[in-house]
C-alpha cells in the first residue's frame, strides 16, 4: 500500500503540471498581445538590470519613496544642470564599491540641492547647505548597517549635492553615497505623475 502511494503521487503531479501547461498555452493563444507586452517589459527590465543600467526609454518608473513621482519623462538633451532640477545619474558612491555592489552604475533619481561652491555643513546629524537645513542623516540603513553623514565640505567644481524628499532616501546626506559628479548626470527628469 505504501509503495502504491509513492508511485501515484509523481503521476498525479505530472498530470497537474500537464494540465497547467495546457491552460497556459490556451491563454497565450487567446491573449497573445498581453503576453507579448509582459515579455517586452521583462526583457527591458532585464537589459536595464544586467546590461545597460541607464533607462533606454524616455519614460522611467520610480518604485522608491525617495521622491513623490511615480512616472517621469526623461530629457536626454538637457541643458546645464541647475539647483532644483530633478536628475537621473549613474551611482558611483562608495557604497556601490564596498557595501552594496549591486548599486554600482545603477540609475538614481534625485533633486539637485547643492551646486559647486556651496558650503555643506553638518551639526550632529542635521545637514545644511549654505546654512539652510536640507535634511537629517539617519543613523542606520534598512539592513542595520551604520550610516555616517557627509563630511563638511565646499562642493568642488564638477560635483553636485543631490537629495530625495523622503527621510529614508539614500543620497548625498551620507558619506557612502557622497557628492555626484556632473559627468555622471545622464538626464533631467520631468514628472508626469
Amino acid at each position: 500500500m505504501h509503495a502504491t502511494l509513492n508511485i501515484a503521487r509523481p503521476a498525479s503531479l505530472f498530470y497537474w503540471w500537464l494540465g497547467g501547461a495546457r491552460t497556459l498555452a490556451r491563454d497565450v493563444r487567446r491573449r497573445w498581445w498581453l503576453f507579448a507586452i509582459v515579455a517586452l517589459i521583462w526583457a527591458l527590465a532585464l537589459v536595464r538590470l544586467f546590461v545597460h543600467h541607464m533607462p533606454l526609454l524616455p519614460v522611467m518608473f520610480n518604485w522608491t519613496s525617495s521622491l513623490p513621482y511615480r512616472v517621469v519623462c526623461i530629457d536626454y538633451w538637457h541643458g546645464p544642470v541647475r539647483r532644483g532640477d530633478l536628475v537621473v545619474y549613474r551611482f558611483d558612491g562608495e557604497a556601490g564599491q564596498r557595501d552594496y555592489p549591486g548599486l554600482k552604475n545603477q540609475a538614481f533619481f534625485k533633486r539637485v540641492v547643492g551646486m559647486p561652491g556651496d558650503s555643506v555643513s553638518v551639526v550632529d546629524r542635521d545637514v545644511f547647505i549654505n546654512g539652510v537645513p536640507v535634511g537629517q542623516a539617519k543613523t542606520h540603513a534598512f539592513d542595520h548597517r551604520p550610516l555616517q553623514p557627509i563630511a563638511p565640505v565646499v562642493i568642488p567644481d564638477g560635483f553636485l549635492y543631490v537629495q530625495g524628499t523622503s527621510p529614508d532616501s539614500f543620497d548625498s546626506r551620507y558619506r557612502s553615497s557622497g557628492l555626484v559628479a556632473v559627468q555622471d548626470v545622464r538626464a533631467k527628469v520631468h514628472p508626469i505623475f
